[in-house]
């Protein structure tokens, strides 16, 4: 699966970034510990739910699904904190 940054580049994707990113988040909040295997999960997820609808996809649209996904999983300050990193 090949992602469309917001520069327009586009290359593959990496469900290392994400996880690193959840990670990332999670450490900037107190009260939610996500794993590193826990992430590695997530991070799976994301890449295999969204590899169904097409084979190029949005930053946008990772960063919307792990945002929803974190939540639903019960880490709101986690899901918070990812939302607001920028980063391409």
């Amino acid at each position: 699966m090949k992602i469309t940054k917001r520069n327009g580049n586009i290359v593959l994707f990496d469900d290392e970034k994400v996880k690193k990113s959840i990670l990332k988040a999670n450490a900037e909040v107190g009260g939610e510990t996500i794993s590193e295997k826990t992430a590695g999960i997530m991070a799976d997820e994301v890449f295999d739910s969204l590899t169904k609808e097409r084979e190029i996809i949005q930053t946008a649209e990772v960063r919307a699904y792990v945002y929803a996904l974190l939540k639903e999983r019960g880490y709101p300050k986690t899901a918070e904190t990812y939302w607001l990193y920028k980063k391409d």
